[in-house]
C-alpha cells in the first residue's frame, strides 16, 4: 500500500514538473524566436503536444512494468502486456477518453485514476497557458 502511494506520488510530480518545464522553456524560448506572432502561438501548441506526449508515455512506461508484476495487480482486456499497448492504455487515460476495451486490476488502478486526473489538470493549464500566450501574440503581426 506504502510503495504503491510512493510510486503514484513520483509519477505524478514528475508529470507535474515535466509539463512545468516544458512551459517555463518555452517563455523563454518564444520571446527569441525572430517569426511573426502568430506562428508562436502554433509553436506553443506544439510545445504543449510535446509535453503531453512525454508525460503519456511516462505514465505508459510505469503501466509496461507494473503489469509485469502481480504486486501491482494486473490489467486485463484488450491488452497484451507490450509497450505500446500500455501507451494506448495511458493515452485513453490522460485524456479521460477511457474506452474501456482495457481495465486495470490491483493497486494499479490508483495510479490509473491519478492519470486521469493529472491529465484534466495538465491539458487544462495547457489551455490556459495558451490564452495567456495568444492575449499577448494574437493581432500582433509584428516579427
Amino acid at each position: 500500500m506504502w510503495l504503491a502511494a510512493l510510486v503514484n506520488t513520483i509519477i505524478v510530480a514528475l508529470s507535474v514538473l515535466i509539463h512545468y518545464e516544458f512551459l517555463y522553456r518555452a517563455t523563454l524560448f518564444l520571446p527569441k524566436v525572430r517569426i511573426k506572432h502568430r506562428f508562436k502561438i502554433v509553436m506553443v501548441v506544439f510545445i504543449a503536444l510535446i509535453a503531453h506526449v512525454v508525460e503519456i508515455w511516462l505514465f505508459a512506461v510505469v503501466y509496461f512494468f507494473m503489469s509485469k508484476d502481480e504486486y501491482w495487480g494486473g490489467i486485463q482486456g484488450n491488452f497484451d502486456g507490450s509497450l505500446m499497448d500500455s501507451v494506448y492504455f495511458s493515452f485513453t487515460n490522460f485524456t479521460t477518453l477511457g474506452f474501456g476495451d482495457i481495465e486495470p486490476l490491483g493497486s494499479i488502478r490508483f495510479l490509473v485514476g491519478m492519470e486521469a486526473l493529472v491529465g484534466f489538470v495538465l491539458i487544462t493549464w495547457s489551455a490556459s497557458f495558451l490564452y495567456y500566450e495568444m492575449q499577448r501574440y494574437w493581432g500582433n503581426d509584428n516579427v
